[in-house]
């Protein structure tokens, strides 16, 4: 399993996650009531700090056999992009109809119009500077610029900063976010972590049945509601994790469009009474893309960060159709983290990003 977090560890001789033994405070339940909102401290600084003494700690590496097998299907799952790119630098002369045609096929890859622009005209620099005259060089120069520009985006997830770490997860129905919350629950017990879920999707039985069965799957205690607020489920699970002493609570919200003001003025509402559940929560607001929705998961990101402010992005089902510039067009507009990204639906095809692979993949 190639996965890793960064583990914040205090000075010793404390352990590297602090098992706190929390007793429940007398609380009162989430009052129906507007309260003042504060923003996620994820607004101010996107990206965790990690203090100089925090270490990374990684899962054994996986076999090669494992690698090739998990990059092979990263490259088969962008294959229309690179195939298209990998064309335009194939015995060509290096003129305008060449940067004309990569304008078109970064375009046509999702990658926006600011992006674009920006990657052809540091391109057109450094060939002027470097002189450039053959296609492969030009198409190295073009990788590590994409490279340089998606390396923002790839922060390892901080555990155990907090006892217990609140995550809430939003995304539209379909991008695969129960699934995802699932496999995320295996690769965190794969560290160490005891983790508690909170089905919080209470609109859709089938949500709550996934959850569950992941769950059962992985030996996770999952609350649950047959009906009923969301937020108050929300609420629950938080209580519940620090009663119990576990390391994550994870939150499942109900799948919703960005145009749907009053469902995403529900998201709001659980975030608050988290908030309330623990002071400082939720710690981690990550976002579900599917890789295949092209232009529209920046329309995704940009609305429920407006709504959330993001902490984080998993991007999936990168094994379709997906054409993968759109990562591009995220970094413009913000630089939210991208924690993972996945290609399949086993529970080692959810993986780190890590900018020169899927650079790697993306140009072919």
């Amino acid at each position: 399993m190639f996965s890793f977090f960064k583990k914040k560890q205090p000075a010793p001789p404390a352990p590297a996650v602090a098992s706190v033994p929390a007793q429940p405070a007398p609380v009162t339940p989430p009052h129906p009531e507007p309260v003042a909102e504060a923003r996620h401290p994820a607004a101010v600084t996107p990206a965790v700090t990690v203090p100089a003494e925090a270490t990374i700690e990684r899962a054994p590496a996986p076999a090669p056999e494992a690698k090739t097998s998990w990059l092979n299907r990263l490259k088969a799952g962008l294959s229309r992009t690179s195939s298209s790119i990998a064309t335009l630098f194939t015995g060509t002369k290096i003129d305008d109809d060449l940067y004309d045609e990569l304008e078109s096929a970064l375009l046509m890859a999702d990658a926006g119009v600011e992006a674009t622009q920006y990657l052809l005209d540091e391109l057109k620099k450094q060939v002027k500077a470097g002189k450039l005259s053959e296609a492969a060089q030009v198409k190295a120069a073009l990788r590590e610029l994409m490279v340089g520009l998606l390396k923002p985006l790839e922060k390892p997830l901080v555990l155990g900063r907090e006892q217990p770490l609140v995550m809430m997860i939003a995304g539209v129905n379909g991008a695969g976010k129960t699934t995802t919350i699932g496999k995320l629950a295996r690769h965190m017990q794969s560290h160490g972590q005891k983790v508690l879920l909170a089905a919080g999707d209470t609109f859709r039985a089938a949500a709550r049945e996934q959850l569950t069965i992941w769950g059962e799957r992985n030996g996770v205690a999952v609350i649950a509601q047959e009906s009923g607020d969301p937020a108050a489920v929300a609420f629950d699970a938080v209580q519940a994790g620090r009663a119990r002493g576990v390391d994550v609570v994870m939150v499942d919200t109900a799948g919703r469009l960005p145009t749907q003001l009053h469902l995403m003025d529900e998201l709001k509402k659980v975030r608050r009474v988290i908030g309330k559940g623990m002071e400082g929560a939720p710690h981690e607001i990550l976002l579900i893309i599917d890789g295949n929705t092209g232009q529209n998961a920046l329309t995704q990101v940009r609305a429920f960060d407006d709504a959330l402010q993001l902490s984080g992005l998993i991007v999936t089902k990168l094994d379709g159709t997906a054409k993968g510039g759109v990562l591009a067009a995220i970094v413009k507009h913000r630089a939210i983290p991208v924690y993972f990204i996945g290609v399949g639906e086993g529970i080692d095809d959810l993986q780190p990003f890590v900018a020169t692979e899927f650079v790697d993949a993306l140009l072919g």
